[in-house]
């Protein structure tokens, strides 16, 4: 696999944002008082180098050539990037996140009340190798991982096939394997609110959703807060389950290419009704989300959200896009490890009045038995 070095390997749009110390936040959200570092027309198409946070905490010694050194990883194979953002960004481990964060980028036309919609048209892995890491008081299970006194990062090596391997004890040889499929876990627009959040907790702006099925060909739609938007991105995956429960995903740096839209209000209306929180959609399914600290609530909200989703678009009555709901739609948890937990509705299309009935399971089953 090839090494993505800043300004190397395939760049698929004329746009191109580095990551470097003038383009990114370390561990905050971009705020309303912070400029743009480029400005869009509605509908461009640009690519973004993005940085993995993991290798570069203290942790991990903040110093990626000697951490993925450890790990045999040579000095072309450790991103150029990702060392001087190390040694030149400045964070604070006990006020701010974790995460490498662009700058904000505009887009002209964008007003509040719009939506934007994010596409991610490609994600090249940078790097043939990951870190899922676990850290104390952090995680679905707090208090009992890691089980020794030290944070435990699992350095996870990526083939050409794009198959993640780990060892079932620690030294020993690749045993498990998965596939890789990679996302931006955390995509945003400027809250209208002044300052810089913390770069964990999602919100009505967006921010670290992590929410697996926003892969290549899927869009995020973020209701605008500011005029241009403020759009940014950070937090790279090569692969997540649902829940991210160790507390990070298998985190890698990626180049993504992303087409950016506005949806005027009258348009978004039309579309996905009155949005105020995040929203996918995906070739195959339309995804409600819903967060709140306590993932009970998060599943209510994501509910509430399908609900006046299907009311909004079909003109389905409430008691009865409950009833479907609960037929025949997963509800699904996106993560339980930002501070704020997630959880995401999958409407598949072809269940809809303008998609293509599905041939049910049973019928096709007995057809192939035939």
């Amino acid at each position: 696999m090839e090494v993505l070095q800043p300004g190397t390997g395939p760049v698929a749009s004329s746009t191109y944002l580095t990551a470097d110390p003038g383009t990114t936040l370390w561990g905050r959200l971009p705020g309303v008082d912070d400029p743009t570092v480029l400005d869009l027309e509605d509908g461009a198409v640009l690519t973004i180098d993005t940085v993995s946070h993991e290798g570069l905490l203290p942790d991990q010694g903040s110093d990626p050539l000697a951490y993925f050194g450890a790990h045999g990883v040579g000095v072309e194979g450790v991103l150029r990037d990702a060392v001087v953002l190390a040694r030149e960004l400045t964070r604070d481990p006990e006020l701010d996140g974790p995460h490498v964060v662009s700058r904000p980028i505009g887009v002209r036309g964008a007003e509040p009340g719009d939506l934007l919609r994010v596409t991610l048209l490609e994600a090249l892995p940078r790097v043939p190798y990951g870190v899922v890491s676990n850290r104390h008081g952090r995680g679905a299970l707090p208090g009992e991982f890691p089980q020794g006194p030290r944070d435990v990062s699992v350095f996870t090596p990526v083939d050409d096939a794009g198959l993640a391997s780990m060892p079932l004890a620690d030294g020993g040889p690749p045993a498990v394997r998965f596939p890789t499929d990679p996302f931006l876990g955390l995509v945003g627009v400027v809250p209208a609110q002044g300052g810089r959040l913390h770069s964990v907790p999602p919100g009505p702006h967006g921010g670290n959703i992590d929410i697996r099925l926003a892969r290549v060909g899927a869009s995020i739609i973020l209701p605008v807060q500011v005029p241009g938007a403020g759009l940014y991105v950070g937090d790279p995956h090569f692969a997540q389950g649902d829940g991210e429960v160790a507390l990070t995903a298998l985190e890698a740096s990626l180049r993504v290419t992303l087409r950016v839209e506005v949806l005027p209000r009258a348009r978004a209306l039309a579309e996905y009704g009155d949005r105020r929180v995040p929203f996918v959609e995906t070739p195959e399914a339309f995804v409600p989300t819903g967060m709140d600290p306590d993932l009970d609530e998060a599943v209510r909200a994501c509910v509430r959200e399908a609900i006046d989703f299907l009311g909004a678009r079909y003109g389905m009555a409430p008691h009865l896009a409950l009833a479907y709901l609960s037929a025949a739609v997963d509800v699904r948890v996106s993560q339980v490890v930002d501070r704020v937990c997630g959880a995401h509705a999958v409407i598949p299309k072809v269940h809809l009045p303008d998609g293509e009935p599905a041939t049910p399971r049973h019928l096709a089953s007995a057809e192939v038995a035939s």
